[in-house]
């Protein structure tokens, strides 16, 4: 069998492998970089928020990626019957980028895989992980190659950005159960023919259909556009009574008055893609020679388009931790990292939960607008949960729900 050594190996070559194996390879670090599947390759979450751009701009990602032209995100729209609230990225509490991409995933992840290749890393497709020996922070992994041979890795330090394929939670029993209530999600692309010119055509929007079901629309610089619905699981799987994901979004697009003579008669580019009971977890962040970061660790909820900021917020963090380490320096990983990132984690669950309670729904539709309130939300749903100057961060999991009861003790007051 053969052997490789390397400093870092990084499982995964998505965002948030290539952000740490950029901002490694920067920093003179040996790494290599394995991948399961040929790229390039489908996968959701193709709304990103501000915040991600610090860190493909750190890493050095940025002008390959800003030179592909994708459509520019500014901010977003939310729907519910005739009622609309629009948050503007421009206009939110404290400092970061005011803008950021949504993006046909197989192209931006196989950019940002081949800007990595170009940097001089060695990274290696259709490569599977099949076992892993720790020896403290040393490590052996063995891999199977597309032509069938395995072989083994040797690292000093491993990060797994492997994402839904969870590689080292399963390999080393780190799964559990997630915190948020089971939901599921049904999405496709499609030629976007009847698209509206300006910013009609151009925007991000989410139609509530009800309180915990609501469609995703994203549309892309290329003329198309990524149509999703989401609810709790229960209520996706009766949208087609034989199981037919096609058959489901059509239906829940029907359901949409905004958008049902847009997308009503479009044909999908591919069958619809069905992600049931996505939200996940894991018993711990890291071991004492690697670290989880993206959806390898924690996985929420797409309604607020966190997965992506999540994965390389980790990435990066991890990969600046991993090389203090190997430069010697003692590192408190569960301080410096997974209190750090379970933070940010925490925040968003609030937002994702109050969410699907109706509570943050009637902060964003209430009338008329408290441009303070909005702009501290804004900066969350920008990815801004670290900054604990703002209240909306710090008291993330007390200040909704009171507001959303004052705003409907008002409510009451004004119909007696």
């Amino acid at each position: 069998m053969s052997k490789e050594f390397v400093d870092v190996l990084v499982i995964g070559a998505g965002p948030s492998g290539c952000v740490s194996s950029s901002y490694l390879k920067n920093n003179n670090v040996s790494v290599k970089v394995v991948e399961k599947t040929k790229f390039p390759r489908l996968v959701v979450g193709e709304s990103l928020i501000p915040r991600v751009m610090d860190h493909f701009d750190e890493a050095g990602l940025f002008p390959a990626l800003d030179k592909m032209g994708f459509e520019k995100k500014l901010g977003a729209r939310f729907l519910r019957g005739n009622e609309v609230c629009i948050f503007d990225f421009s206009n939110k509490f404290g400092e970061g980028w005011d803008w950021t991409w949504q993006v046909p995933r197989a192209d931006f992840d196989n950019t940002l895989a081949q800007e990595v290749i170009n940097k001089g890393i060695d990274l290696e497709f259709e490569t599977e992980v099949i076992d892993i020996k720790f020896n403290g922070t040393d490590s052996i992994t063995t891999v199977r190659t597309k032509d069938g041979e395995t072989k083994e890795i040797h690292a000093k330090f491993v990060i797994d950005s492997s994402g839904y394929g969870r590689v080292l939670p399963r390999l080393l029993d780190l799964e559990k159960p997630s915190k948020l209530s089971p939901h599921s999600a049904i999405f496709s692309h499609v030629n976007d023919i009847n698209r509206e010119p300006g910013e009609e055509g151009t925007l991000i929007s989410f139609d509530i259909i009800e309180t915990e079901v609501w469609l995703w629309v994203i549309p892309f610089s290329n003329g198309n556009t990524s149509l999703g619905i989401v609810g709790p699981t229960e209520y996706i799987d009766k949208l087609s009574e034989n199981g037919d994901p096609t058959e489901a979004l059509r239906k829940a697009i029907s359901l949409s008055e905004y958008y049902v003579k847009r997308f009503g008669n479009v044909e999908f580019l591919f069958e619809p893609k069905h992600l049931k009971d996505y939200s996940c977890s894991v018993k711990k962040l890291f071991g004492e020679g690697f670290a989880l970061t993206g959806n390898a660790s924690e996985f929420l909820d797409p309604v607020f388009s966190s997965g992506m900021a999540f994965a390389t917020e980790s990435g990066m963090l991890a990969a600046k931790l991993a090389l203090r380490q190997l430069n010697g320096e003692k590192i408190d990983w569960q301080t410096e990292y997974s209190d750090y990132i379970l933070y940010g984690v925490d925040v968003f669950t609030t937002y994702v939960k109050e969410w699907y309670t109706g509570n943050l729904q009637e902060l964003f539709f209430h009338q008329p607008e408290n441009p303070d309130v909005k702009k501290k939300i804004c900066a969350v749903l920008a990815g801004y949960v670290w900054n604990k100057d703002n209240p909306f961060v710090k008291k993330h999991d007390t200040v909704i729900k009171n507001l959303a009861n004052l705003i409907k003790l008002e409510k009451e007051q004004t119909q007696e």
